[in-house]
C-alpha cells in the first residue's frame, strides 16, 4: 500500500492539474499599473484609491479592422487595465472574404467566439488519438467554444466580410501559430527532423520555411 504522504502528494498534484487556470485574485480588483518596474506573473496593481471608471472600460471594438494582409485577418484586443488578474480577455476578429485565422493554439485559455456578421467555418482538432476534427459553419449570432490547448482555426466562407467577438479564459491566453512556429522558429528546427515528421523531402521543408 502507498504511504499516506505519497497518496496525499499525488492527490494534491491531481487537484492542481484539474484546476489549472489564472490564479484567483486576492482583492476586488488589481488595475494594471503599466508604468511599474515590478515584474510579476501579470502586472502590478495601481493604488486602489486612484482607480477610475475608465480603468474598467474600453471602446473601439465596433470598428472593423484592416484585413489587407496575406491571411485576410485583423485582430483587435480590448485594452482594459481592470482585467488584470481577473482571468479573462476580449478580442475582435475581422475576416476578408476567404480570410483565415490560421491553425493555432492558446496554451492558457479556452476561447468562446460569437459571430457578429457573415459566415465562419470554425473547427478544432482533438488530442491523440484520434485527432478528430470538430467543425461547423456559423452564422450571425452563433457561438462556438474552442477548448484550452487544442489546435483550432476560423475561415470566412461567405462572399462578404465577416466579424466575430471572442473571450478567452485568461488575461494572457498565449498564441502559438502552428505553421509559423514549426517553419519560422529561431533558430530553425533541423530540416531532417521536419522532413521525417511530415514525411517529405528536405527540399519541400526548405521551400515552406522560405515563406516564413
Amino acid at each position: 500500500m502507498a504511504s499516506p504522504i505519497l497518496f496525499f502528494g499525488l492527490l494534491a498534484l491531481f487537484f492542481l492539474a484539474a484546476s489549472a487556470s489564472d490564479p484567483s485574485p486576492l482583492q476586488d480588483f488589481c488595475v494594471a499599473d503599466t508604468n511599474s518596474p515590478v515584474l510579476l506573473n501579470g502586472l502590478a496593481c495601481k493604488d486602489p484609491k486612484t482607480v477610475v471608471a475608465n480603468d474598467f472600460s474600453s471602446s473601439g471594438l465596433h470598428i472593423a479592422g484592416n484585413t489587407s494582409n496575406p491571411e485576410g485577418l485583423s485582430v483587435a484586443s480590448a485594452q482594459i487595465p481592470g482585467l488584470n488578474t481577473l482571468g479573462i480577455s476580449l478580442l475582435r476578429f475581422d475576416y476578408a472574404p476567404g480570410g483565415i485565422n490560421a491553425p493555432h493554439i492558446h496554451p492558457r485559455a479556452t476561447e468562446i467566439l460569437t459571430v457578429l456578421e457573415g459566415s465562419l467555418e470554425v473547427g478544432f482538432v482533438t488530442s491523440t488519438p484520434p485527432n478528430r476534427l470538430i467543425t461547423k459553419v456559423l452564422q450571425k449570432g452563433d457561438v462556438f467554444v474552442f477548448p484550452i490547448g487544442l489546435i483550432h482555426y476560423q475561415r470566412n466562407v461567405g462572399k462578404t466580410s465577416a466579424a466575430a467577438i471572442a473571450a478567452a479564459s485568461s488575461q494572457n491566453p498565449g498564441f502559438i501559430p502552428i505553421a509559423n512556429s514549426v517553419f519560422g522558429s529561431k533558430p530553425d528546427i533541423p530540416s531532417d527532423v521536419l522532413a521525417k515528421a511530415f514525411q517529405v523531402d528536405k527540399n519541400v521543408v526548405n521551400h515552406i520555411r522560405s515563406k516564413f
